[in-house]
């Protein structure tokens, strides 16, 4: 038959009290561990999301002060500004014409050269359909714009730049 044996004084063994303390540290290391964890990837998504948006408003910002500065017509439409026409002739007489567009959160850029079929494609993305965020206007010879882009998510980021350019006189 089976003998049960029962344990002595002698013997060695954990007590509840040490099992317990002992769940308990490792119930704190854990909670630790964790809280490190979801940090570190929440830190990550706000830069990220910071980054992605302040790359869009750069992209924004140059391609416009670019050919701003070339321009020797400008023409903001509508309330915002967009779609805003830009055009110019070089030296050459080569003639180009340049509309940006604001649609669904992408800012297009068109461009075509002597009438030519024009060619599009997306400037920036995140951008901003409310007038209040993302405008432009063209007044006194000075060309302001105001660009805001923002990425949702898991951390949200949301940037607004402004800025003024003087285009060149039209000859």
């Amino acid at each position: 038959m089976f003998r049960f044996r029962t344990i002595g004084k002698n013997q060695k063994g954990f007590t509840l009290i040490e099992i317990i303390i002992a769940i308990a540290v490792t119930s704190l290391i854990g909670v630790g561990v964790t809280a490190a964890i979801f940090n570190t990837l929440s830190v990550n998504a706000l830069s990220s999301n910071h980054l992605t948006v302040l790359k869009q408003i750069e992209n924004a910002a140059h391609w416009i002060n670019r050919d701003v500065q070339m321009s020797q017509t400008v023409q903001p439409g509508g309330g915002s500004g967009f779609p805003l026409t830009l055009s110019w002739v070089e030296w050459d007489n080569t003639a180009h014409q340049v509309t940006y567009s604001l649609v669904s959160g992408e800012l297009q850029r068109s461009h075509s050269v002597d009438g030519g079929a024009p060619t599009q494609y997306v400037v920036a993305e995140y951008i901003s359909n409310d007038p209040a965020q993302t405008s432009c206007q063209f007044t006194g010879g000075v060309f302001t714009f105001k660009i805001t882009a923002s990425v949702g998510g898991f951390r949200p980021a949301i940037e607004t730049r402004t800025a003024q350019v003087i285009p060149r006189a039209a000859s």
